[in-house]
């Protein structure tokens, strides 16, 4: 590989990194959700995976058991949905290429 490949290598990584830090601030605001129950739970996630909010329907306070079923579904639900909106968002920038994990602060 010649110096001048070589150094459109590096830059072409530069500009990926660069669009993978802007698209990685992006999913921060963005959000998807996720129920159970027929809606009795919903869950809220951010493009970065992290919870925002829980809600629960009034019917079921008290089934304390049902609750935590219910609400470990639909965190698992929305962190799937915020996985794939994350996995999206970079592959329009990577043009598909998978990245190793972290590669770019991931």
């Amino acid at each position: 590989m010649s110096i001048p490949d070589l150094k459109g290598l590096f830059e072409t990584a530069q500009r990926i990194q660069s669009e993978v830090a802007r698209v990685r601030e992006e999913l921060a605001h963005k959000t998807v959700e996720g129920e159970t129950g027929g809606g009795l739970c919903r869950c809220t996630v951010n493009g970065k995976g992290e919870v925002l909010s829980i809600a629960i329907d009034d019917s079921i306070v008290g089934d304390k058991k049902m609750i935590e079923d219910l609400v470990v579904g639909a965190v698992n639900v929305a962190l799937t949905r915020a996985r794939e909106t994350a996995e999206s968002d970079l592959s329009q920038v990577t043009g598909g290429l998978p990245l190793p994990p972290g590669l770019f602060g991931g």
